[in-house]
């Protein structure tokens, strides 16, 4: 069966005046109907950018280097402008990170809803109307026809990120693309926003790529998670076995340092439950270096504790491990 989604062996760079940078390296990766996929790392890991590059939103000097992008069988990184016109907002719709940023301040949320629909939905002005009016009842915004004449400032950071969903709902796409959906919201909006998406994803049947930092956010929503790291994938598989026994050591990295992991010796957020020993927060040494300073070898080498002498000189393969996940690492069987 074809899949939704198709990504196969995507390279990124970003053009200087006589060389290229890599932000995204040879990454690949496929998504049914209805599955949930994340994408998590740190800042600068390429995660953004993966995401931009599947709609071909990548903008100069940066521009798609190798690979394809398979949607419903059709390449988007050779497709015409009307083809992604068709697809952009109508097939695939995308949630950004700062909904503030998203919105037009000075048009009302019903004006910025029913333009979106005229500009892909043959109906009339009346029925576009209704539309939005559905979608924003979908989201459990309040009184939704009052709120369709007010102004993106009259909201919450909460109800923005709402309204920014809602739009996203508004064709009823077959993918969602979320970056960094929770961005500035405190813990409690987060976590509904988190259940909102997830409600939305199984009654609507959508597929959902989620872009975010925090493997215990991503380990709610998702089936699937691809670890990023300088622009490649370093570990892929099934939620339930990345957070609960994590191969590579980056992500048992990212799993450390979450807080409440802080208690454990040895944290897969399966067990977090356990009875807890007071410890010091586990913290990555080093950062994630730049695209024009990425270690020969495993990138992840200079910050690993597992590193030796063929992670140095040998870039590793994602290759599919024992258990039957992926991962990139010449320390794990």
């Amino acid at each position: 069966m074809q899949p939704l989604l198709d990504v196969s062996n995507l390279t990124v760079k970003f053009a200087l005046r006589d060389t290229a940078l890599t932000a995204v390296n040879d990454v690949s990766f496929t998504l049914g109907k209805g599955e949930r996929l994340g994408l998590v790392g740190e800042s600068g890991a390429g995660k953004s950018v993966t995401g931009f590059s599947i709609l071909n939103l990548v903008s100069k000097p940066g521009f798609i280097a190798g690979g394809s992008v398979l949607f419903e069988g059709k390449d988007l990184t050779k497709a015409d402008a009307e083809t992604l016109r068709d697809i952009r907002g109508n097939r695939i719709s995308m949630i950004f990170q700062d909904p503030m940023m998203t919105l037009n301040p000075v048009l009302t949320v019903g004006t910025q809803m029913i333009e979106t629909i005229l500009a892909h939905k043959k109906v009339t002005r009346k029925e576009a109307e209704a539309i939005a009016l559905d979608k924003l009842r979908k989201v459990y915004i309040p009184s939704p026809e009052r709120r369709l004449a007010q102004y993106p400032h009259e909201f919450s950071g909460g109800m923005r990120q709402r309204i920014v969903i809602a739009i996203a709902l508004l064709t009823s796409p077959s993918l969602i693309i979320a970056d960094e959906p929770t961005t500035a919201l405190d813990v409690t909006i987060q976590a509904e926003i988190m259940d909102l998406l997830l409600e939305l994803c199984q009654s609507e049947d959508m597929g959902l790529i989620l872009i975010t930092h925090d493997l215990g956010v991503v380990s709610q929503v998702t089936q699937k998670i691809a670890v990023m790291y300088a622009g490649g994938i370093v570990e892929m598989g099934d939620t339930a076995k990345v957070v609960g026994e994590p191969l590579h050591p980056y992500t048992r990295g990212l799993l450390g340092a979450l807080p409440q992991c802080a208690d454990k010796a040895d944290c897969g957020l399966a067990d977090v439950a356990a009875p807890r020993v007071r410890r010091r927060l586990n913290q990555i040494p080093g950062s994630m270096p730049s695209l024009s300073d990425v270690p020969r070898g495993c990138p992840f080498n200079n910050r690993c504790e597992l590193c030796e002498t063929v992670c140095t000189t040998t870039r590793p393969l994602l290759e599919k491990k024992s258990d039957g996940r992926m991962a990139a690492c010449h320390m794990v069987a």
